[in-house]
């Protein structure tokens, strides 16, 4: 039996199919805030343009998340320190979470800034000048992918140490989230309170991205057994409730309204 044979067989074993779809579904937990981010991004698009941008923003979220795997040893390398500020370490992982969460937070709040204080009074030639060019939009979403990046990888290694089942996983999770996007994408769009939902939840991400890259800072400070380690857990958790009464508000909004 040649290496490809067995490598390929793993998908084939129980072990190997429970790991595949446990990942899939956690890829897909992970994407949700990479999805709400292209969505809100693509928006400033023409709506022509739109579908187009979140099939390439998804492409290349899939393009990058595959390339990493393959790169595990390097992504090992990110967690040690590159330099330090007196007992604190600076790693390559840090730097890369809090340059990730510091756009997401200047990147969101200037989003709800907008939607608050300007977008009620701009008329519709306005709003066409404020159209996004499609380049800056699609550079914005490879930083994010790269950033959100990291967490999808580190939580494939955790479940599975195959590359096969790994990129398994990532690829099919990709693939439903292509499907769905669009969807996804509208409901928000049409819905001004699941929007700022939305854009609350980034902004949490944002500051969730950097409290990470301090708690990393700060770990290098203490043995292991005292290392501090953040649960984004709480994030989905709240965005999920919050979603739950937003639904129940639209749905007695609709009673009312016949």
């Amino acid at each position: 039996m040649s290496d490809s044979d067995s490598v390929f067989g793993i998908l084939l074993t129980a072990k190997g199919l429970i790991g595949l779809f446990t990942l899939t579904v956690l890829e897909i937990i992970l994407g949700i805030d990479n999805i709400i981010f292209i969505s809100i991004a693509v928006n400033k698009l023409p709506h022509s343009q739109q579908s187009r941008a979140r099939f390439i923003g998804l492409a290349l979220a899939l393009i990058v998340r595959s390339i990493l795997l393959t790169l595990i040893g390097w992504i090992a390398h990110l967690k040690n320190a590159l330099f330090h500020i007196g007992d604190y370490g600076v790693s390559g992982k840090g730097l890369i979470l809090f340059a990730g969460g510091l756009f997401l937070l200047v990147k969101t709040w200037k989003e709800i800034k907008e939607k608050i204080s300007h977008d009620a009074d701009l008329d519709e030639n306005e709003l066409k000048a404020k159209k996004a060019s499609f380049t800056s939009i699609i550079i914005q979403i490879i930083i994010i992918d790269f950033v959100f990046s990291f967490d999808s990888i580190l939580a494939a290694v955790g479940v599975s140490g195959e590359v096969v089942i790994m990129i398994g996983g990532v690829v099919i999770s990709m693939i439903l989230m292509m499907l769905f996007s669009g969807k996804v994408a509208d409901f928000i769009n049409r819905n001004p309170g699941i929007k700022m939902i939305a854009l609350a939840f980034l902004l949490v991400i944002g500051g969730v991205l950097v409290g990470e890259a301090l708690t990393d800072a700060y770990n290098f400070s203490v043995p292991e057994e005292h290392h501090v380690e953040l649960n984004k857990n709480y994030a989905y958790t709240a965005l999920g409730f919050a979603l739950l009464i937003e639904i129940f508000n639209m749905r007695e909004k609709k009673i009312n309204s016949k």
